[in-house]
């Protein structure tokens, strides 16, 4: 073991840093980057008081772009927030549109200096936020005696760590590509897969998942596959007891907010005139044909004959 000779120096050194650190230590989101057009759980930490003294409120001003915030409940402390409208209408979920939504949230409690707690509230970053611009949420921590206000932002080019108080940062990214995933106007389409078929056949089904995010219906009507002469979207049901298939002359509708899914034994685009044979593990082109908004080349992967669900897993699109 490898001891450090104790001097005065020593001693002034370490009470300087240590004397330095509650200064330093400020409020800050756990996760400091959000991927925009998705969901986002804030975890706010404050790890501190007023000079020794206790806090007794935070306010947390949310910045535009973060849409449909709700804080969690917090044991001990009551909760305020201030609604407001949005600088602009943003698309929601199921179909929703926000113009106003909450613009401040003020916790009301007790937290003593000695101890470090978290404050929560969820939300959505828009998808028009730019990327890789910084987000800031002022913060007004109010205690017994005094209060901190985390409200600074850096001027371009401005070192944000020569900021005595900085304002709370969320950096926005960029939604990381997820393989099989494409979008058509507001239709997103999830995994096409099929299933490899037995030599000669001339059939195959080809199963997906659409999720309308606007606020009009559109249909699948069609598509095609570069093996394939027609495509065709049909429908499995039960009838009197047997089950049946039947095409879907005027298509599948897609309601807005809503994810339908096509798989074995429900609705399916089926393949027909199949030129050559499908195999397991190929990635075949081909295309699918909406209604309203228009055509969208894809590639539906190729799992084992017989197999009842999309090769590899699947991918969620978030």
């Amino acid at each position: 073991m490898r001891f450090v000779k104790w001097t005065p120096w020593t001693s002034a050194l370490i009470f300087a840093c240590t004397a330095t650190l509650p200064a330093l230590a400020h409020p800050s989101l756990q996760r400091r980057e959000a991927h925009v057009g998705a969901p986002y759980r804030a975890v706010m930490s404050i790890p501190h008081g007023c000079d020794g003294s206790a806090t007794v409120k935070l306010r947390v001003q949310i910045p535009e772009g973060v849409i449909g915030v709700k804080p969690m409940p917090k044991p001990g402390w009551t909760i305020a927030t201030v609604r407001g409208p949005y600088a602009r209408s943003y698309p929601f979920y199921h179909g929703q549109t926000l113009t106003e939504g909450v613009k401040e949230i003020a916790w009301a409690g007790r937290l003593g200096d000695d101890f470090v707690d978290d404050f929560v509230f969820a939300g959505f970053l828009a998808d028009t936020l730019p990327a890789g611009e910084t987000l800031f949420f002022p913060t007004y921590q109010e205690c017994e005696k005094g209060e901190w206000r985390w409200i600074e932002v850096p001027s371009p080019g401005q070192d944000a760590h020569a900021l005595a108080h900085p304002a709370v940062k969320l950096l926005p990214a960029a939604q990381k590509a997820q393989a099989h995933t494409y979008k058509v106007g507001p239709l997103v389409i999830e995994a096409p897969w099929t299933r490899a078929t037995p030599g000669g056949a001339q059939v195959a089904g080809g199963y997906l998942k659409v999720t309308n995010t606007g606020t009009q219906p559109d249909r699948l009507v069609g598509g095609s596959l570069v093996p394939a002469t027609t495509v065709e979207v049909h429908e499995m049901a039960m009838s009197d007891g047997i089950m049946k298939m039947r095409r879907l002359e005027k298509g599948l509708e897609i309601a807005p907010g809503r994810t339908v899914e096509l798989k074995p034994g429900g609705y399916h685009l089926m393949f027909l005139g199949l030129r050559d044979g499908l195999k397991e593990g190929q990635a075949v082109k081909g295309s699918l044909v909406f209604e309203k908004a228009g055509t969208i080349d894809v590639e539906f992967r190729v799992g084992p004959i017989g197999g009842g669900t999309q090769p590899g897993g699947g991918h969620k699109h978030h």
